[in-house]
C-alpha cells in the first residue's frame, strides 16, 4: 500500500475525483450524516480538487434542508470494497437555492431526473405506498414547461471538507492516516493507529 502521505491524499483526490465522473465507483453513492445523527445515501454529483467541495442534489423541501441550515456540520461515509479503503469525511455544508451554480446544475440534469422535484416534499405523508410524484408523471417524463415549477424545489448540498481519515483495511494489518485542513487551505496529515 502506500509508504507516505502525499501518496495517501493523492489516492483520495483521485479516488474523490472519479467519483462523480463514474457511476460504477463504490464512491459514487456516499452516506451523508447530518448533524441531526440522521445519515442517508446520496448521488456525489461533483467534487472540486482544488477546494476540496462537494456538491449533490437535494430537495429544498427536505428535513435535511432545514438542519443543514440550522447546524452545517456535515459528515460523508465513503467505501471501496474491492480497494478496502474507507474514507470518513467531516466538514461544513450549505444549501443552495439559486446561482449559477444552482443554474448549471439545473441545466444539466434530464428531465426525468428534474421530475422527482414536482412532487410531494420529502417526508410528506401518504395513506398508500407512494413515489409522491404527480400521477401522470409516474414512469413519465414531463416536458420544459411542466418542469417549471419544479425549479423552485431543487437545491445543492454543498459540502467544504474539513477534515478526512483514510483507513485501508489488510490481513498482514490496517493501516490508518487523518488529514486536516491547514488555515492555509493545506492538508497536514499524521499516521495514526487503526
Amino acid at each position: 500500500m502506500f509508504e507516505a502521505l502525499d501518496e495517501v491524499l493523492t489516492d483520495c483526490r483521485n479516488r474523490l475525483i472519479r467519483a462523480p465522473r463514474d457511476r460504477k465507483s463504490p464512491m459514487h453513492t456516499p452516506v451523508i450524516v447530518t448533524g441531526d445523527v440522521d445519515a442517508r445515501v446520496m448521488v456525489l454529483r461533483a467534487f472540486d480538487s482544488q477546494n476540496w467541495t462537494f456538491r449533490l442534489h437535494t430537495d429544498a423541501r427536505a428535513p435535511k434542508a432545514k438542519v443543514v441550515t440550522a447546524d452545517p456540520r456535515i459528515a460523508v461515509l465513503f467505501y471501496d470494497k474491492g480497494a478496502k479503503i474507507q474514507i470518513r469525511a467531516r466538514g461544513t455544508a450549505a444549501i443552495v437555492t439559486s446561482g449559477a451554480e444552482v443554474d448549471a446544475a439545473w441545466g444539466s440534469s434530464t428531465n426525468f431526473a428534474r421530475r422527482c422535484y414536482l412532487g410531494d416534499g420529502p417526508g410528506s405523508g401518504s395513506d398508500v405506498p407512494t413515489s409522491g410524484l404527480p400521477a401522470e408523471f409516474e414512469g413519465a417524463e414531463p416536458d420544459d414547461a411542466q418542469l417549471v415549477p419544479a425549479r423552485e424545489n431543487f437545491a445543492l448540498l454543498r459540502i467544504t471538507l474539513t477534515a478526512f481519515d483514510w483507513l485501508y483495511l489488510a490481513h498482514t494489518g490496517h493501516v490508518r492516516a487523518q488529514f486536516a485542513r491547514a488555515a492555509t487551505g493545506e492538508w497536514q496529515g499524521h499516521w495514526v493507529s487503526p
